[in-house]
């Protein structure tokens, strides 16, 4: 088939692609506008097949959309182009509402005026796949798991624009017949991840000996996802998905945030290609509490019995193999985010209320 995937260039987007090319026979076009968290890099393994190829076109340029996709003909529009980050949205929410809710329109509006097109044979085939957050949820209290079924209810900026964009493509299934998925996954993490999220920050500021900072008390708890998984997962959902239907996925690794980071510590105590810093025993002794992000969530955690029972997926890494994995791609991987550390983030602090 041929499959179109927005923001094939970002973390979770580059990770289906890879998986896409390497393990199937689809024909895949990557369509990213390669904002800051963009980078072609991600894709090197796969850049030169034959079956891939790449157009720099921002979601939010309907013309440029329209044409990308009556020339490409897909069969399966998987969207992950998004603004993701909680922090810059409390910094700048207007870009969220642009690329996550106008940009998620004009895709719409788009796929259904080629869907409209189609054969019956061709429309039978057809889906699109829109890729959330848990985070529309909101915050749970100490005991539950977000299901399918969950109402809304966003925090910050960042999952107020995925909700509104989840709403967008549910009307779009009732009202116009468009097929639609949607899923909603929880925490990501792995290769490749842009170094401003928790995980790559912890580690890349472990390794150049700087504070590592936590929010509040630590004690926020999250599920985590790795990012393989989570490729594995959404392939499965554009093949055996039933249209009109949302499914979760999540990694049942339910972790407070202090114990990511003392995790992270302790693997990195035992590296020996790390030089801890003159006068550090632990990297434990480099954590730094600092004030908490505005409308922090407490707790998320998916149930994600839907697509286990329906779909057969579960994931394969546990948190113990898969944090193992990407602290030893971090430290294999120097020149990746050397390159992004030099040219987009030099790992500041984002999202405090001026």
């Amino acid at each position: 088939m041929r499959i179109l995937v927005t923001g094939g260039a970002g973390f979770i987007g580059s990770a289906v692609i890879r998986e896409l090319i390497t393990y199937t026979q689809h024909e895949v076009l990557n369509v990213d506008c390669l904002t800051y968290a963009g980078c072609l890099a991600n894709l090197a393994s796969i850049e030169n097949h034959s079956r891939y190829a790449f157009s720099k076109t921002d979601i939010c340029d309907r013309q440029g959309i329209d044409q990308l996709i009556h020339a490409f003909k897909p069969n399966i529009i998987m969207h992950l182009a998004a603004e993701s980050h909680v922090d810059r949205s409390i910094e700048d929410p207007g870009e969220f509402i642009q690329t996550n809710v106008v940009g998620t329109f004009n895709l719409l509006d788009s796929a259904l005026k080629y869907y409209t097109t189609l054969s019956d044979e061709s429309k039978a085939i057809f889906r699109f796949q829109h890729i959330s957050t848990d985070e529309v949820f909101g915050s749970l209290g100490a005991e539950g798991l977000f299901s399918e079924t969950t109402a809304y209810n966003p925090n910050s900026p960042y999952s107020a624009s995925k909700a509104s964009s989840d709403h967008l493509v549910r009307a779009w299934h009732t009202t116009f017949g468009l097929p639609t998925l949607v899923t909603n996954c929880s925490n990501n993490y792995g290769p490749f991840h842009f170094p401003e999220k928790l995980i790559p920050l912890i580690i890349l500021n472990a390794i150049a000996g700087k504070p590592l900072p936590v929010y509040g008390d630590g004690e926020q708890i999250r599920d985590w996802l790795y990012v393989e998984d989570h490729a594995r997962a959404l392939i499965t959902v554009a093949n055996k998905g039933i249209p009109g239907q949302t499914y979760n996925i999540g990694g049942h690794n339910e972790l407070k945030n202090i114990d990511v980071v003392k995790s992270i510590c302790r693997i990195l105590d035992n590296k020996t290609a790390i030089t801890k810093p003159a006068n550090l025993q632990h990297f434990e002794e480099l954590i730094k509490f600092v004030p908490d992000r505005p409308g922090h969530d407490t707790r998320y955690a998916i149930d994600a019995t839907k697509i286990s029972s329906e779909l057969c997926w579960t994931p394969k890494e546990t948190f113990a193999t898969g944090i193992e994995k990407t602290v030893d791609w971090y430290i294999d991987n120097k020149t990746w985010y050397q390159a992004i550390q030099t040219t987009h983030y030099q790992q500041q602090r984002l999202g405090l209320l001026k």
